[in-house]
């Protein structure tokens, strides 16, 4: 299996490029939503920026991607039912950050996990075989087509991450397993809306085109028959760049915490969030963590009105109510705000 095409060398696409590195430096914010055209990189750039992600330390033989240092993201009842105490956890190993597709079609055993029926037949022993949730945690959970998936693993997605743990309780097991991770959504919304409450979970909103000028269209398909005819010298070509780009993205998560925001930006943000007329609090939440960790990137120590500014639309734009007096798109009503509220 060939390595995933570069991040850095994915041309245009701005936005989604930022929302994807600020989600992987706090994967706290939520998740990235990827909506656009076919065939115009999303699924590639979810691959390369997870493949640019330096390996992160496990509990050895978790099937859950434990982080050995947090007790309170340890796996619990599953490390018990196989053998490995937490009080006890083995010397941890490196393991590649897990970016897993969620197909439309999966069942929701699939999903959650199941009885492991192989064993329950062989053994007569109750075993739980982990699903797609369990291998996602602390990487990334891809769904293309986001807005044609079922009803019913919508649901189960929004359990999960309100709570951060898969909770399954069937055919007589019970487990409870940590399930953090970066969900990242795309899809065409020509083919259909996502649910609100869905939609609501994503912490960032970005829109992706096909490039309209001739130059950048040319580049695209330089690089991506380059890649094509010798995947490994490109990648080679390309990892100076990338390697750059990871020790960016881990100094800025280290950074976090001492970046400070000024109470006067405070103000100007819920004024903004206010004179869109956005639902709760979850915009100014999100919309202050994103600008703290695009100035964390930046190198700045301070959140300023140029990093909200930077922000603010794939932050707010799938929060807007409908507003049946202003035809205007949800771009051009948060870039009227920021021009009226920030200057």
């Amino acid at each position: 299996m060939r390595a995933p095409f570069p991040f850095s060398a994915i041309v245009g696409q701005d936005e989604m490029k930022l929302a994807l590195i600020i989600a992987a430096a706090d994967p706290g914010i939520g998740g990235v939503l990827v909506f656009g055209d076919r065939g115009t990189g999303k699924s590639t750039a979810v691959r390369a920026l997870a493949s640019l992600l330096p390996d992160m330390p496990a509990v050895p033989g978790c099937r859950y991607n434990c982080a050995p240092d947090r007790a309170e993201h340890v796996c619990l009842e599953a490390c018990e039912h196989a053998g490995v105490k937490p009080a006890k956890l083995p010397k941890p190993k490196k393991v590649q950050v897990p970016v897993v597709d969620l197909p439309l079609g999966a069942t929701e055993d699939r999903v959650m996990g199941a009885l492991d029926i192989e064993r329950a037949l062989s053994k007569g022993e109750k075993a739980f075989e982990p699903g797609l949730l369990a291998r996602a945690n602390r990487g990334f959970l891809y769904i293309d087509e986001v807005n044609l998936l079922e009803d019913h693993l919508v649901d189960v997605l929004l359990d999960v991450a309100a709570s951060g743990e898969n909770v399954v309780e069937r055919e007589g097991l019970s487990i409870r397993h940590p399930a953090r991770f970066v969900l990242v959504g795309s899809g065409n919304p020509e083919e259909g809306e996502l649910r609100p409450q869905l939609l609501d979970r994503f912490g960032l909103s970005v829109e992706v085109g096909t490039p309209s000028d001739v130059k950048s269209r040319i580049e695209v398909i330089r690089r991506r028959d380059d890649y094509e005819r010798d995947p490994d010298g490109f990648i080679k070509d390309w990892s100076r760049k990338d390697a750059a780009l990871r020790r960016k993205i881990v100094k800025a998560s280290a950074d976090l915490k001492d970046i400070n925001v000024p109470d006067g930006l405070l103000e100007k943000v819920s004024e903004l969030c206010l004179s869109l007329g956005t639902d709760g609090l979850r915009g100014e939440l999100t919309l202050i963590r994103a600008a703290r960790a695009a100035a964390a990137l930046s190198g700045d120590k301070t959140v300023d009105r140029k990093h909200v500014k930077k922000v603010a639309a794939p932050t707010l734009r799938h929060r807007l109510r409908r507003n049946p007096l202003d035809d205007a798109g949800s771009t051009v009503r948060v870039e009227r705000a920021i021009a009226e509220v920030l200057g």
